[in-house]
């Protein structure tokens, strides 16, 4: 097998690939448990490799760009806490799930939005600004908003989050865009293996997430994870077609999409165990896995030569 034949194989199998891996971490979740502290680094690895293939003068595109910035903020924060009510209410969910999901519903998009944006070739810089933009007003409007809907009051380490984000996102980015202006063509034989390799990482993170919730996930609460995984395609489906309502691109619409379906569910789950109560916690554990599964899916399909 030619050495480029192997990268190819990996792009074209990443579904099989994670399923894989998920498989055994369901089965034995020692086998990928010991990723949990190593996911930062991950997730630093994979961003390094986007700066890589990535321009300065992209994101000077995205200044142009700035209403489909706050079109995507938009979406973010009014269709999904008003979608997790409803399909609350719709499923008849109990108090303490519904408190789960509105959580879920008011945090920003997560940073593994990011690495989907990238395998499934939509705008890696727009939805690197989008995470970047709905993160650093998650302080404010997070609480705001579960406030609103559940009448209870929160707090979030403003601090904390931009500094969580700045080394996992902003600074392995920039790291790789530098690299890439000074070396230019010389990486070029290097930079095609970064799909496959961030393939790899993503499908071992996404192990690791369902080996630390096997019990979670052997339990098998069928209601809740059909309201999860209806929250999701919510998300998906309203910031792709309210995109393209507002004529943005279908690389753009795709962008919106992954980032309004893609919540920071780990912010949702720390904040439900902290606030609530580890009940509420559920619907953020169980979104953590389904929008990856669902973003994977995505990724292969968009990604195809013919679906560009």
């Amino acid at each position: 097998m030619q050495i480029d034949a192997i990268p190819r194989f990996i792009e074209k199998q990443f579904l099989l690939i994670t399923i894989l891996l998920c498989s055994v971490a369901l089965a034995y979740p020692p086998s990928f448990t010991w990723i949990k502290p190593h996911i930062p680094l991950g997730l630093g690895v994979i961003m390094f490799g986007m700066g890589l293939t990535l321009e300065f003068g992209d994101f000077r595109e995205i200044l142009r760009k700035w209403p489909v910035v706050l079109l995507g903020m938009a979406v973010q924060y009014i269709v999904m806490p008003l979608a997790a009510v409803a399909i609350s209410f719709v499923f008849g969910l109990p108090p303490a799930v519904l408190i789960g999901m509105v959580v879920v519903g008011a945090c920003p998009g997560g940073t593994a939005s990011n690495v989907i944006a990238y395998l499934a070739k939509a705008n890696v810089p727009l939805s690197v600004t989008l995470t970047l933009a709905s993160t650093c007003v998650a302080p404010v409007l997070t609480p705001a908003i579960i406030y609103m809907v559940l009448e209870k009051q929160i707090h979030i380490d403003f601090w904390g989050m931009v500094e969580s984000v700045f080394w996992i996102v902003v600074f392995p980015l920039v790291d790789g865009l530098i690299l890439r202006r000074l070396l230019r063509r010389k990486l070029d034989p290097l930079i095609r293996f970064f799909p496959s390799v961030s393939i790899i990482v993503i499908a071992l993170l996404i192990a690791c997430i369902i080996g630390l919730n096997q019990q979670t996930l052997l339990a098998f609460p069928l209601l809740v994870l059909l309201a999860v995984a209806v929250h999701n395609a919510i998300g998906l489906a309203s910031g792709y077609g309210l995109a393209r309502l507002a004529r943005c691109s279908k690389q753009d619409a795709r962008t919106i999409a992954i980032e309004v379906g893609m919540q920071n569910s780990g912010l949702g789950v720390a904040l439900a165990v902290k606030y609530f109560g580890a009940a509420s916690a559920l619907p953020g554990a169980l979104f953590s896995l389904w929008h990856n599964i669902s973003g994977v899916s995505l990724a292969r399909r968009w990604s195809k030569p013919d679906n560009q």
